[in-house]
């Protein structure tokens, strides 16, 4: 309570009345003012829901909505990204709590509704003619800002090659790249979606992974970071697709991508993953495109890109071979001495002066000179030397390399491999006949995804197979049965060849049920869990040798033990000839020690005609043997890729 001095005090300064005159304003201004903002913004929401916004297919881009049985409910998981708490599922309480959002007093402009979703603000500002004047944030200059520095031009979709030795690239991955105005490709931004994740063990993060256990993040980085990391690091080549979006398109993807920062979703391998979420931007941009709705229930990378290309997005496609892809290809130039001193150089064993003195011809030293150079800096980007010793050793090469001039014509053109999205689709359905010693029988078969070792390899990595929930049934006309003759869960090998400069290690896991042969010569089912490890060589004129060892376990059967564990391995070679056929003879011998202790070997000569790029005939025999039976058999399918 201020006493009477302090209030004489106050009357001479002439205190009151300026207290009397702020009071009324408080009392009679004031909420005449947020009683009119109040009635503005409930003019909004209730012209928004006449408008009936929230159903339009805009918003559902906007905010991830995708419908279901029990309506809508966004791919985002992160709380942050949505303004009502019933946010996630009703996009009408969205919708009408966004609109609040933006009259929100300003404190921090890159934390104000206005600016945070920038996308949002500007379809709703359009939409419902908002009065800039009675916002307290206008426009969100940090975006403005950024687009000014960036000054995007065009956009890429970009893909690089599958990473069969990785399992979170085992089916390549997608990003977006945005060029600026520097028309400089290492100067334009990635647009990059992933699972965040230190996991290290494969089969651990490929399980996590199929059950959305890893946070996805959007991140913008410059391009030549993602270049780095593909094309010297895990040896992928890289496919862009260049997209035709004007500059208005280009200006929406952004201002959603911008709007996704630091906001995360559940990230699973075969539906909301890399390629998947990308599509809500290319949405965002283009919106009657309507990407998000013509996947099937799997998205797989590649599949994306045959989308995108039906869609008439693609003007133009470039191929950026990786470093391991020159350093193969410069070898195939040379001899296996060439080959093993470009080695040696590179390692440190031996003076790049000693090419000076190799008795070869100009050509041949140039090539030679270069291999060592590229294998060297192949080192230094996967961290096998410390920059001191590469810029040492990297400095003496180029020495050498400056005494010889240019290099021959077109000895470093490297062949452009058949695109991705040339190769056969991922689905196949199967339809086939066989006999099996005096039993003929009707099998039929579906595998969603996605490329098996003797398919045709045009777009694929030769010597891989990627198999999920792969289901065939067989119909037994003698015996009159029919069979679920196999349900594979997974089934992965990787044969990546070696030679004198990689070192790479083949490997397989598989995981299912299937028929196997019983200790009474009839069939039973069994569950088995398959891994191994080996070397693959590419050998002229052989082919793709490999030799394997494994371990499996197997559970199930009719045998007292009801499981069985055993080791052995597995031998076989794949050849290509020509652009069509394809054979695989292969040899598997496991010995079960423990529970059912038996002997189980496999010989088996397949061959696949790709007579069109989605059509193929495939023929095979196989010969069985396990406990002191064995049988024969031999089938004809009919492949169908969708």
């Amino acid at each position: 309570m201020m006493n009477l001095k302090g209030m004489r005090l106050l009357r001479q300064k002439g205190c009151i009345p300026f207290l009397f005159v702020l009071l009324w304003v408080i009392m009679h201004a004031t909420p005449a003012a947020w009683a009119d903002e109040s009635i503005y913004i409930k003019q909004l929401v209730s012209q928004a829901r006449h408008s009936g916004l929230a159903k339009d297919p805009y918003w559902s881009i906007l905010l991830h909505y995708k419908q279901g049985l029990s309506g809508f409910r966004s791919l985002v998981d992160d709380p942050k990204f949505f303004l009502s708490p019933l946010g996630k599922t009703n996009p009408d309480a969205e919708l009408d709590a966004t609109i609040r959002a933006f009259f929100q007093p300003l404190e921090d402009e890159a934390k104000h509704p206005v600016c945070r979703f920038v996308a949002r603000f500007s379809w709703l500002k359009e939409k419902l003619n908002i009065d800039p004047a009675k916002l307290p944030l206008s426009e969100c200059g940090r975006f403005n800002t950024i687009m000014k520095e960036m000054q995007p031009e065009a956009v890429s979709l970009i893909f690089p090659a599958a990473h069969i030795n990785s399992p979170a690239s085992m089916f390549g991955h997608t990003l977006l790249t945005v060029d600026t105005a520097h028309h400089t490709r290492l100067l334009a931004y990635a647009v990059n979606y992933t699972a965040v994740t230190n996991e290290t063990f494969g089969p651990l993060f490929a399980v996590k992974g199929i059950f959305g256990l890893y946070p996805g993040y959007f991140s913008i980085m410059p391009y030549y970071t993602k270049l780095q990391e593909y094309n010297d690091i895990e040896q992928r080549d890289i496919w862009e697709y260049r997209l035709n979006l004007n500059r208005e398109e280009i200006r929406r993807l952004l201002m959603h991508a911008y709007e996704m920062d630091q906001i995360y979703a559940d990230y699973y391998f075969f539906d909301e993953n890399c390629s998947y979420v990308l599509f809500f931007l290319l949405d965002a941009a283009r919106p009657d495109l309507w990407l998000t709705g013509q996947c099937s229930p799997w998205v797989i990378p590649l599949d994306t890109i045959r989308v995108v290309q039906q869609n008439g997005l693609v003007v133009g496609v470039t191929y950026r071979p990786s470093r391991a892809t020159k350093i193969r290809h410069l070898s195939s130039l040379l001899t296996e001495e060439d080959r093993k001193m470009a080695r040696s150089i590179a390692l440190g064993e031996w003076a790049p002066e000693r090419i000076l003195s190799l008795d070869a011809v100009h050509e041949r030293k140039i090539v030679t000179t270069d291999l060592a150079s590229e294998y060297l800096q192949y080192r230094y980007a996967t961290k096998n030397l410390t920059n001191e010793a590469f810029s040492e050793h990297f400095l003496k090469i180029l020495k050498v390399r400056s005494q010889f001039g240019g290099a021959g014509e077109g000895d470093y053109e490297i062949p452009i491999p058949k695109r991705p999205d040339e190769g056969h689709l991922s689905n196949r359905f199967s339809v086939g006949t066989g006999i099996r010693e005096d039993d003929s029988f009707l099998e039929v078969l579906y595998r969603p995804a996605y490329h098996d070792l003797l398919d045709n390899d045009r777009g694929y990595v030769e010597g891989s197979q990627i198999l999920f929930t792969s289901l065939g049934f067989r119909y037994y006309f003698e015996s009159v049965r029919l069979k679920l003759q196999n349900f594979e869960l997974v089934d992965i090998i990787s044969l990546s060849p070696r030679d004198d400069f990689f070192k790479p290690v083949s490997w397989k896991v598989r995981t299912g049920l299937s028929q196997r042969l019983g200790s009474d010569g009839a069939d039973q089912l069994i569950y088995d869990l398959t891994t191994g490890g080996g070397f693959s060589w590419k050998k002229e004129p052989f082919g793709l040798l490999y030799i394997m060892g494994e371990v499996e376990a197997d559970l199930g059967g009719r045998s007292d033990e009801f499981y069985a564990i055993g080791t052995g391995g597995s031998a076989g070679v794949i050849r290509s000839m020509g652009d069509q056929w394809k054979f695989h003879l292969y040899a598997r011998d496991i010995y079960y020690v423990l529970g059912d202790s038996h002997n189980a070997l496999e010989l088996s000569l397949k061959t696949d005609f790709a007579y069109r790029t989605n059509r193929s005939l495939r023929i095979g025999i196989t010969w069985h043997r396990a406990y002191s039976v064995s049988n024969t058999e031999a089938s004809l399918s009919w492949n169908i890729f969708f």
